[in-house]
């Protein structure tokens, strides 16, 4: 654990958490928002490639500055990095074209909490590994909570965007996760092997470096800088949104790497497993999502599977520290 002079523990734990919760309920509240907005002419922003393009270059100037406070480190593979970044960019972009394709924010938020099914497909596809029954309840209790929630909403309005097609983005979505999972385990193997150990900010420079180039590609090549200018151009009430969206993106991801330097792993995961809970929950009261009881007992079912996957990762840290104790 890295030392912040003068401060206890539970001062920085404050911090970490604090600022997590802040910008990341704000950033969530804020892309809703962003995907919801609706022009004088009924016409809705769904340029996701145009908006990841402005949140990397957010995140690769806070990056660089904490990099260059922090010290950069040297003789980092940056091949490694490019393919995660792409991976990352790729699987945050299908989140929001789900949004601008009619998915609603509680249930794509639910969705992605369940990102450890793809995680264990791969795994048990690819690597041979096993899992528990316990495990498996967990994922079928979030995967099963949020198509009950997705159910017990009401149905979109004729004309409106097709949430089938959103669905099918966040199932992309998901999927791109377990590859950028993968990519990053190997991004680990080859930051060892040439001996370097890059620091927070090194990770956050590089990794957003590259998502920008990616989404700059990809936006340039379907014409969303075109439109998603001409959009922000026509309805100028959208562009203060996209720029908090994109801050509240680098903010958060530099409370992440503090609380990263401070804290082992497993009580980052608490903190941004707890925050989607919230986000969903605030997403219901105050956006105007009217849930049936059916609803309401997917949410209740869902979150009941990402506490006991947390709960669970809690037990399995807890073991491995007595184990170590033991050595």
């Amino acid at each position: 654990m890295s030392d912040s002079k003068g401060l206890p523990d539970s001062a920085k734990l404050l911090i970490g958490a604090g600022g997590i919760y802040a910008a990341f309920l704000y950033y969530g509240s804020l892309q809703e928002d962003v995907f919801r907005f609706a022009a004088p002419d009924g016409g809705k922003f769904t340029q996701a490639w145009f908006l990841q393009v402005l949140e990397a270059l957010a995140n690769v100037i806070v990056g660089f500055v904490g990099m260059q406070l922090t010290g950069p480190t040297a003789g980092i593979p940056k091949k490694m990095f490019a393919i995660s970044g792409a991976a990352q960019v790729s699987a945050k972009a299908c989140t929001s074209l789900a949004l601008a394709n009619g998915l609603s924010f509680p249930v794509a938020t639910l969705a992605k909490s369940g990102k450890m099914a793809p995680v264990m497909a791969g795994s048990l596809l690819l690597g041979g590994a096993t899992y528990t029954m316990r495990e498996y309840l967990q994922v079928a209790a979030i995967i099963g909570g949020t198509a009950i929630v997705s159910m017990g909403k009401k149905k979109a309005k004729a004309g409106g965007p097709s949430s089938s097609v959103g669905v099918a983005f966040i199932v992309l979505s998901l999927v791109l996760d377990g590859v950028t999972a993968g990519f990053q385990k190997r991004l680990k193997k080859a930051t060892a092997e040439a001996g370097v150990k890059p620091k927070p900010y090194d990770f956050m420079f590089w990794t957003n470096l590259f998502m920008a180039l990616t989404a700059i590609v990809i936006a340039s090549g379907i014409g969303e800088f075109t439109s998603g200018m001409a959009y922000i151009t026509a309805n100028p009430d959208i562009f203060p949104m996209i720029i908090k969206f994109a801050i509240c993106s680098a903010v958060g991801q530099s409370f992440i790497f503090y609380t990263i330097a401070n804290f082992d792993p497993l009580v980052l995961s608490t903190i941004t497993t707890t925050r989607k809970i919230f986000s969903v929950l605030l997403s219901i009261f105050l956006k105007g999502h009217s849930l049936s009881t059916m609803g309401w007992s997917g949410i209740v079912l869902a979150c009941s599977g990402i506490l006991s996957e947390m709960k669970s990762k809690a037990s399995k840290h807890g073991a491995k520290g007595e184990g170590d104790k033991a050595k």
